[in-house]
């Protein structure tokens, strides 16, 4: 069955309505000619259908980035790079499949890609955590990036996670520790790193993986500090509130891009990156080897010069003068 989102009805009532006709058209008895009328309706379909996917607000941009049919990490991976060879475990705990990770080739390039992946159905969600890491993905994450500074290979990272999980056992294995690390490390490493948001791009969790010399986003991905109903529980003490909250929190590509938060937004097939995965694995291979080009013919200095000033300029600050006597 596929999956409706609640703005998608008046496309699939006129999609049913379409195949309904087609049926009738089947009918050799049928002395009414309706081919006419399923152009017309293939026209309506048509601009309902681009009407819809133009105007999509925040919210309704979330539901599409978290939607069940979404490409994840692996997906790209296979479609977009070739010889990945995955890599396990952390050397210091154990293996947090919500993490992926190898070597790999982008087009001619060798490059290590990482990412966090979620599942399709309820198995795999519980084999990959839903997509939230644990410490020692984060630290796998991290092994990975070390071996590809290591041997001079570009990083490449693929976010699509709520955020890091919260869990007791994630707090007793310092989750917070293992992202901050990794915060510091990615700033110091040599190598060029890309970081494109595929889907949600939830707080320290997406952070985690996300400090580059390019960030990049998918034109129906967000990135937030904070999800939209977890704001919307702290602000207005009610998560019906989260379609307000991801209005006032600017999460979508278009507005991060105006902060310039991000660095790029690659454009998605109408209805999002599921209605065609190979359009959308090929804008992404095509934007990840101009960006890969472009920061890899910088000096190492001048790259992680960039890199800093890049993320300390993220941030405005004012400073008053404080009477501490």
């Amino acid at each position: 069955m596929k999956h409706q989102l609640e703005f998608e009805k008046p496309i699939m009532e006129l999609e049913h309505k379409l195949e309904e006709l087609k049926k009738l058209q089947l009918h050799h008895d049928l002395e009414m000619d309706i081919d006419k009328e399923i152009a017309l309706m293939e026209g309506k379909l048509s601009e309902t259908r681009k009407q819809i996917f133009s105007n999509l607000t925040p919210w309704q941009k979330v539901q599409l980035a978290r939607h069940p049919k979404r490409p994840f990490a692996l997906d790209y991976i296979q479609h977009a790079f070739t010889d990945f060879s995955e890599i396990h475990g952390d050397r210091l705990f154990g293996e947090d499949r919500a993490v992926v990770g190898g070597f790999a080739r982008l087009g001619d390039e060798r490059v290590m890609v990482i990412g966090t992946q979620k599942g399709r159905d309820t198995k795999e969600n519980i084999k990959r955590n839903f997509g939230s890491a644990h410490p020692e993905g984060y630290r796998k994450a991290l092994r990975l990036m070390k071996l590809a500074d290591k041997f001079g290979l570009p990083i490449i990272t693929l976010i699509d996670t709520a955020g890091a999980y919260p869990g007791i056992g994630a707090e007793e294995r310092h989750i917070a520790e293992a992202i901050a690390v990794n915060l510091r490390e990615m700033m110091l490493f040599e190598v060029p790193i890309i970081a494109i948001v595929i889907g949600e791009g939830g707080s320290g969790g997406a952070l985690g993986i996300g400090v580059a010399d390019r960030v990049i986003m998918l034109e129906n991905a967000y990135y937030s500090v904070i999800s939209p109903e977890g704001c919307a529980a702290i602000l207005w003490k009610d998560r019906a509130a989260a379609p307000k909250a991801a209005d006032a929190l600017k999460i979508t590509a278009r507005d991060l891009l105006q902060l310039k938060l991000v660095d790029e937004v690659i454009q998605e097939p109408l209805g999002g990156a599921h209605n065609d995965l190979k359009a959308t694995a090929a804008s992404f291979k095509q934007s990840v080897c101009k960006s890969l080009k472009k920061i890899s013919g910088m000096s190492v200095s001048d790259r992680l010069a960039a890199r800093y000033q890049k993320f300390r300029a993220h941030g405005k600050f004012t400073h008053d003068p404080v009477n501490v006597a």
